[in-house]
């Protein structure tokens, strides 16, 4: 038989690893309550009744659990990237335990995650170990050279409140490449990335979204809308952090940047609401990359700064606008969205393809928001991208044990030679 080449190699060990992980926590494991169940309704879900427990085939075995307790995988499906997202967990006392795995079926990137969380009295500690991999998309062709990153990190939350908490974050990154070429930007800028993040947030600690500026922003949850149950009525969020990035030690880059957000809901009616959104994020220092005259000159202006790739700011994709297909990317980004929520029902049961929809909202959608390498950009309005959508969110059950929540969008921007947009996320929650 002949060899396995490298890459998908590589590929499959990371992968078989992962699972394994997730194995180990799954075995005898009961999942903490999921405190961001993301229905956008203003008035609280009401899911179908459970069902009761069916008889024990022997006496001696002990009774099934109910439905409450078993172990239903926290899952996202993202399409048409071909993301999927899966997270087991288990909870000991006050130790939190979980393992998640990142996987593109159409790329084969994958990131592999696992997570010690400790609760205490005034403090969250969180430490997390994570391995990830990311092959080239040549011309829309996936090729067998690879980035890898492999890294640990220590998070920790200090909640003074309900609503306030701040954040401090060290982490250490270790890059890595199968790509030997001179051009690459490992032999460029280095292959370790040290830095430390401070954060602060206002408002309702469940929106992911934004709490993954503050934290571990590699593991964060995509979302394409911003509202979620506990972004109640006239609920308001705002979030920001400062990254430095040291070249002191093992470390190869130097970097500070600066990243924010802020969320309003304003109710229009007593079902349909308006959500605000303003995002933006800068780099006060960017120190340009040392000029070697043995390289060739760089084919990307991502490789002129002492910064890491995974830290530049991005304008396209689910997080951000949703109409741009085109990868942008920068040092200076700011965008504002708005989402109006109009319900076509609430808190119903209605049975369509065997599957019992109990809420569902349709949701209008326009953006826009510029991105580059200079902070004019945000004084030439002729570079703002604008774009528009229509989409949904909805609800659903499955057998009366499984619980899923779709969301789907249509959105184009107004600007460019790009198409249509069609982004799809299923979401499984107790």
């Amino acid at each position: 038989m002949p060899p396995i080449p490298t890459a998908p190699r590589r590929r499959l060990s990371v992968l078989l690893a992962a699972l394994a992980c997730l194995a180990a926590l799954r075995a005898g494991a009961q999942p903490p309550p999921d405190p961001a169940v993301p229905v956008p309704a203003a008035v609280p879900e009401s899911g179908p009744e459970s069902d009761p427990p069916p008889p024990a085939v022997n006496a001696d075995e002990p009774p099934p659990k109910p439905p409450g307790e078993r172990l239903l995988p926290r899952l996202d499906v993202f399409f048409p990237e071909g993301d999927l997202d899966l997270r087991v967990s288990r909870l000991i006392n006050s130790v939190f335990f979980e393992g998640q795995v990142k996987y593109n079926f159409l790329k084969g990137d994958i990131t592999a995650f696992l997570r010690y969380r400790y609760y205490g009295s005034r403090r969250t500690t969180q430490l997390t170990v994570f391995d990830a991999i990311e092959f080239d998309d040549l011309n829309g062709k996936t090729s067998n050279d690879f980035d890898r990153v492999r890294g640990i990190l220590a998070l920790f939350q200090w909640p003074y409140s309900f609503s306030q908490r701040a954040f401090a974050l060290a982490e250490l990154d270790g890059i890595s490449s199968n790509k030997l070429d001179n051009n690459n930007a490992i032999v460029r800028l280095g292959e370790t990335n040290t830095f430390v993040r401070l954060g602060y947030q206002l408002g309702t600690p469940d929106e992911s979204r934004s709490s993954a500026i503050a934290g571990e922003t590699r593991a964060r949850s995509e979302r394409l809308f911003a509202a979620f149950r506990e972004f109640g009525p006239g609920a308001a969020t705002f979030t920001g952090a400062v990254t430095y990035g040291f070249d002191l030690g093992p470390g190869d880059f130097d970097y500070v940047k600066l990243e924010y957000e802020a969320l309003k809901r304003f109710d229009l009616t007593p079902r349909s609401f308006l959500v605000g959104r303003l995002r933006g994020g800068t780099f006060p220092r960017a120190r340009p990359a040392p000029a070697d005259p043995t390289l060739p000159p760089s084919v990307s202006p991502l490789d002129n700064y002492q910064i890491p790739r995974s830290e530049f700011l991005s304008l396209n994709g689910r997080d951000n606008l949703k109409g741009v297909g085109e990868s942008l990317r920068g040092t200076e980004s700011l965008l504002a969205t708005w989402e109006l929520y109009v319900p076509w029902f609430l808190e119903e049961h209605r049975e369509f393809v065997r599957a019992d929809w109990q809420n569902w909202y349709w949701i209008l959608y326009a953006g826009t928001g510029t991105i580059g390498f200079k902070r004019e950009v945000y004084e030439d309005f002729s570079e703002y991208v604008p774009d528009v959508g229509v989409g949904f969110e909805s609800s659903f059950g499955l057998r009366k044990k499984y619980r899923f929540f779709v969301s789907a969008i249509v959105a184009k921007a107004l600007k460019g030679e790009g198409g249509v947009e069609a982004r799809v996320s299923i979401k499984s929650y107790r």
